[in-house]
């Protein structure tokens, strides 16, 4: 098993993969906007501008952010419903995010879907999931799609911890290793289901990679709270899956600032393991790392910058949106919404 290897918030992790430099300021250009982004729409939210719930990464940027810069434009991506930061690193344009969060018809689906739907097939985004567990049966009708058309494409697909006590995260790693479909499966384990820590309710101590050998996969298990290791983790998963090999699990361990949901304050959680996991956050840990890697502290702060003008921007664009017109009330259905289709 790949244990944890980087335990500390500075220097280069053991073992990951040397991205270029301009690859790794990007990854933290990704976190710093994910960040900005996700503490925005907490703050819309306390305003009452942004509708129905929401489930914020906050904390786990460096999942998405890893992967999202690993991945090539005609990859797919599946999420949960904790998909804000899954949808930003495909490239959604920040402003359409924010304003589908705001129901306003300027949003990704005319601001029908909320926080819990978001989907962008252009950026090949495949949605986010609020049924837990469900779409990993879907990332594999894709990668299934992928495979018989000989196109190359590797679907990924994140999920927490909790999922892989679910039925569907047996049947779909299951079936996806008996007709080695390139999926990737990463299980975000940021330790807590809804109220409930994984530990009390799983019989191992890795939910994902403790299980992986029983679908003939390889345990991998990764400090999700590293950059550099998501993206060497992930280079590796995809490359694997998009050269015939097969799927594979990754396990990345992170943690959430917050609580489950918006309203969720979290308190719950013992204060010690709060206060240790914040120690480790993603975003000043990969920023002393840059420096130590020669990135001129300038550069770092243009990006810091830029990252907020680009969330202040998004957010008075999707605030300007008006709320959806009702001639969409029937847009992107399956059926027309009459009556004609009964007998």
């Amino acid at each position: 098993m790949t244990e944890l290897q980087d335990r500390q918030p500075a220097g280069d992790a053991i073992g990951a993969v040397a991205a270029p430099l301009e690859v790794r300021t990007a990854m933290y250009k990704m976190m710093v906007e994910m960040r900005g982004f996700e503490k925005r729409a907490y703050d819309l939210f306390l305003q009452g501008l942004v509708k129905g719930t929401s489930h914020l990464g906050l904390g786990q940027e460096a999942v998405a952010a890893g992967f999202g810069a690993a991945m090539l434009p005609s990859d797919y991506t599946f999420a949960t419903y904790r998909g804000h930061n899954h949808t930003l690193a495909r490239g959604a344009p920040m402003a359409a995010v924010m304003a589908e969060l705001m129901g306003r018809q300027a949003g990704l689906m005319a601001g029908k879907g909320g926080s819990m739907h978001l989907t962008s097939v252009e950026h090949r985004m495949m949605g986010s999931y609020a049924i837990v567990g469900a779409h990993l049966t879907i990332a594999n009708g894709a990668a299934w799609s992928s495979k018989l058309r000989h196109a190359g494409e590797v679907a990924v697909c994140f999920f927490g911890d909790g999922t892989t006590n679910i039925g569907a995260f047996h049947e779909a790693l299951n079936l996806a290793a008996v007709w080695k479909l390139p999926v990737v499966f990463v299980c975000e384990n940021n330790r807590w289901m809804e109220y409930t820590p994984i530990s009390s309710v799983t019989a191992v101590e890795h939910p994902a990679a403790d299980r992986a050998r029983a679908y003939g996969l390889d345990p991998v298990l990764v400090d999700g709270n590293d950059a550099d290791q998501t993206y060497g983790a992930a280079r590796a998963a995809i490359e694997h899956a998009r050269s015939g090999g097969g799927p594979a699990l990754v396990e990345a361990e992170t943690y959430r600032h917050g609580g489950h949901s918006r309203a969720d304050p979290g308190k719950y959680r013992p204060d010690e393991e709060v206060e240790a996991w914040l120690a480790r956050d993603p975003i000043p840990r990969y920023r002393t790392r840059l420096l130590g890697a020669g990135v001129d502290e300038a550069v770092l702060v243009r990006i810091e910058e830029e990252a907020q003008a680009a969330v202040d921007a998004a957010a008075r664009e999707a605030e300007a949106s008006p709320p959806p017109d009702l001639s969409l009330v029937e847009a992107d259905l399956w059926a027309d919404g009459g009556s004609s289709w009964r007998s």
